[in-house]
């Protein structure tokens, strides 16, 4: 129309930690387009080697690149292939009358970004240059020199007030109701006055003080009893621990989400379920990201391998160790777990062990699953086989990752994404139950 003011037209500048969150980054800026400073690609030849998740990342988008490459060179802006989508180049140009690396004093692949930026802004006056970055302190320092910075937005959760918790509480429902989920075992979505339902939904229904907890099963149409039970001779303390196991032994379910702050069982809980139920499959998988301190390789570490990733497999033992000790050393579940463990029936490892493997006929649990980017999450689940339970857990708010924080991590992405599906279910823990002083310093500290 006539008098409209016409869109400022964009130039999005990628880090490379954008690239090693999302190799498929370039096609996610609609009709915008998109500029790779030379320092990102030579710092993604650093990472183009290994077997970890963003060396994968790395290699794949090298890849993309030499595609759309093709026959042109990447000096030119290049179209992005898909319909509404915008062009890409390299930025060779790292030199402008802002200089990051002498302003702070450092000639650090970050300072070369900026100055891709700042050379952007020269080059292109009438467009706005923006750097993506899932690096805090590049977002500082950019901004510290006029140039907007943004985090990389695409699969990051943007309410997480609303992040699906997996129950409701229902007050004042009708005492009939309550006695006859009691007697008959259920009750119809239409007793609660509900028209519909999430698969796998649990609820606390409440009248005075007498409740019954339930669950909605997507197979029958019906709002079910949940019965408290134990696993291994752990007795679930609350409602959310129970509704855990429930979904743990539920044979329709395939894919559980546990999620909750320390001290609140989830590790707990799904390894004694997974125990209980040792004889469905064939192995029991326990794995967990290995986040080493300072970032550094665990190489960095003494001793051999096994001595170097024991250190990150230990809060595993503990709880292995606190299942076996519900019985005597003479008693056959003790033996068991041992046995288990010898015959390799019981395996816990780091998670970086498990890819490329086949996980058939295993129940698989992923302890820390914050740490992981929904990349990672994605490649775990699609390489479960046949009579496969993948369990996650974790604390979507206790990163120890750099670049992941709790709207961008992969166990957030998951609940997100997911929760609607039949084969899912997802709990949030919330009561601490490890101790009365761990969960004053949950409250207090």
């Amino acid at each position: 129309m006539a008098g409209t003011k016409k869109k400022q037209e964009k130039i999005f500048v990628l880090d490379t930690s954008v690239i090693l969150y999302d190799h498929d980054a370039i096609n996610n800026f609609e009709e915008n387009d998109v500029a790779i400073p030379i320092t990102v690609l030579e710092e993604l030849d650093n990472f183009k080697k290994g077997n970890d998740i963003k060396n994968f990342e790395a290699r794949e988008f090298i890849r993309n690149m030499d595609r759309l490459a093709g026959k042109y060179t990447l000096k030119n802006w290049i179209a992005i292939n898909g319909k509404g989508k915008g062009k890409f180049k390299v930025v060779m140009n790292q030199h402008a009358d802002l200089d990051a690396t002498q302003i702070f004093g450092d000639n650090k692949p970050d300072h070369k970004i900026i100055n891709s930026a700042l050379a952007l802004t020269q080059e292109f006056p009438n467009k706005k240059i923006i750097l993506v970055t899932k690096d805090i302190n590049l977002r500082l320092k950019a901004k510290s020199l006029n140039i907007p910075a943004e985090d990389y937005e695409t699969g990051k959760i943007q309410d997480m007030d609303s992040l699906y918790s997996g129950k409701t509480i229902i007050e004042d429902v009708d005492r009939e109701v309550i006695d006859k989920i009691y007697g008959e075992g259920f009750c119809t979505l239409k007793d609660l006055g509900l028209k519909d339902s999430i698969p796998n939904h649990y609820y606390i229904l409440k009248h005075n003080r007498t409740s019954a907890l339930a669950f909605y099963n997507p197979q029958t149409d019906l709002i079910e009893r949940v019965e408290k039970k134990p696993a291994y001779k752990i007795m679930p303390r609350n409602a959310e621990q129970v509704f855990s196991l429930h979904a743990i032994f539920n044979p329709e379910v395939k894919l559980v989400t546990l999620q909750g702050v320390a001290g609140t069982g989830k590790t707990l809980i799904a390894l004694a379920g997974a125990m209980e139920q040792r004889r469905e499959f064939k192995q029991i998988y326990l794995a967990r990201p290995i986040v080493p301190l300072s970032n550094k390789d665990i190489g960095y570490l003494p001793g051999d391998i096994k001595e170097k990733i024991n250190p990150y497999m230990e809060p595993l033992w503990d709880n292995l160790k606190f299942i076996q000790n519900q019985y005597h050393e003479a008693d056959k579940e003790f033996k068991a777990i041992s046995n288990a463990l010898e015959s390799e029936k019981l395996v816990i490892t780091p998670l970086a062990y498990i890819r490329g493997r086949s996980i058939s006929n295993v129940c698989f649990i992923v302890d820390e699953a914050q740490n992981l980017t929904p990349h990672e999450v994605k490649t775990i689940i699609t390489r479960a086989g046949e009579n496969t339970k993948i369990i996650f857990t974790g604390d979507v708010f206790q990163i120890d990752t750099p670049y992941l924080d709790a709207q961008s991590n992969g166990l957030s992405y998951l609940i997100d994404k997911i929760k609607h599906h039949e084969i899912y279910a997802h709990i949030k823990l919330e009561k601490g139950e490890r101790s009365e002083l761990a969960n004053l310093a949950n409250e207090l500290l």
